[in-house]
């Protein structure tokens, strides 16, 4: 049920208004009152609203000084100023101050509900984008409490700002993933997008045409003009994992993208510009692929201005219990079932297990013991099912 607050200082005004907003029904308001700014600020404090309608000119406090203390307490509730005494300058300053629209006073009725409406609108997708940020973010966390995981957070707090290319390396499970995104998410331009190649995970003749694109008729199946993932990630971040397995002639054009910021179609003859942080991933050693002639040096130069070593969950055994919570409640969340609990005695059966699939091969297990054993997992849970 929206929330909305009425900031005014004549009753008989405040009473109008409240009468029009609960008279909608269907949007089913619920309307609170405070007689003057400073009355309405201290309710914006201790209670959560959708929507503010605030006078300007009232005692104690106007309600532009409202308006502005509100955004110096971080609190995010949406502003319809309304005034008698409005100009075209004040109307501006209301908004560069933060608020949602400016009406005058007395305020045309279809243009208060269409604009009460729309704020509403606007707050609850705000909202809702927040939440799934805050489900991404979780899904994506770094969960641990071990040094090697300590610095790795280190190093990326102090790279993620820079425009600094990253080369992330471990074993195949270890989260080289989560570090890229962590490095995405700090740096300056998070708001642009995350976009991700697995190397492994495609052919060789099709890979050039995933990052670069190609034109129509390039080739035999390139019925339509395709965008790479280069032109895809504009602004924001290219993740490269698995690296080490992309082809020399792939390789060659990733090292011109990367020393001119140009990419050329599959197919095309013009130069496209790209402005792209890329952030590379290998679980191979990468010097001992250049010994043997499958790695480009120049590229791995090129890749590795900051090295991001992930250590193996076999080096971090104290963070497997947190780990195992971890995804206890992420699964249970998935599944839309109560989360189970687990033994002291199993948890150490668990740390004492060699993990050569990281990450990834525990999480699997703790999904596997969550739909196959009672409500407690057991030292013998683990041992059927590990």
């Amino acid at each position: 049920m929206p929330k909305i607050l009425i900031i005014e200082d004549e009753a008989s005004i405040r009473a109008v208004l409240k009468d029009i907003l609960l008279d909608q029904k269907e949007l089913k308001l619920e309307v609170e009152e405070a007689r003057d700014g400073a009355e309405g600020l201290h309710l914006l404090e201790t209670n959560t609203y959708d929507l503010a309608l605030c006078d300007i000119k009232m005692p104690k406090m106007d309600g532009m000084e409202v308006l502005q203390k509100a955004k110096e307490k971080n609190i995010h509730t949406p502003f319809i100023i309304i005034s008698a005494h409005g100009t075209t300058e004040m109307a501006v300053d209301a908004t560069r101050m933060g608020a949602y629209d400016f009406l005058q006073k007395p305020p045309d009725l279809n243009r208060l509900l269409i604009t009460v409406r729309n704020a509403l609108d606007r707050n609850s997708l705000v909202k809702e984008t927040k939440s799934l940020r805050k489900k991404v973010s979780r899904k994506y966390e770094m969960i641990g409490k071990s040094s090697g995981l300590d610095l790795v957070r280190e190093m990326i707090e102090k790279v993620a700002p820079t425009e600094a290319r990253v080369l992330v390396t471990g074993p195949s499970g270890s989260g080289k993933e989560l570090v890229a995104r962590a490095i995405h998410e700090k740096s300056n331009n998070s708001v642009g997008p995350f976009v991700e190649v697995n190397c492994a995970a495609i052919p060789s003749e099709l890979i050039e045409s995933e990052l670069f694109g190609h034109e129509k008729g390039s080739f035999t199946s390139a019925i339509k003009q395709r965008i790479g993932k280069f032109e895809q990630a504009e602004g924001g971040t290219l993740f490269l994992d698995e690296i080490g397995d992309m082809s020399l002639s792939a390789q060659a054009k990733v090292l011109r993208a990367l020393q001119e910021n140009k990419i050329t179609r599959v197919g095309g003859d013009k130069d496209i510009a790209v402005n792209v942080r890329v952030v590379a991933a290998t679980n191979k050693n990468l010097k001992e692929e250049i010994a043997q002639g499958r790695f480009r040096e120049d590229l791995y130069h090129r890749l590795s201005v900051i090295l991001i070593p992930v250590p193996a969950l076999a080096d971090r055994k104290e963070d497997i219990g947190i780990l195992v919570n971890k995804f206890l409640e992420d699964i249970s969340d998935e599944y839309g079932s109560k989360k189970k609990e687990i033994e002291a005695k199993a948890v150490k059966m668990l740390e004492a297990h060699p993990w050569s699939g990281n990450i990834r091969e525990l999480r699997n297990v703790i999904e596997r013991l969550v739909i196959m054993v009672g409500e407690t997992i057991r030292p013998e849970d683990v041992k059927k099912y590990l």
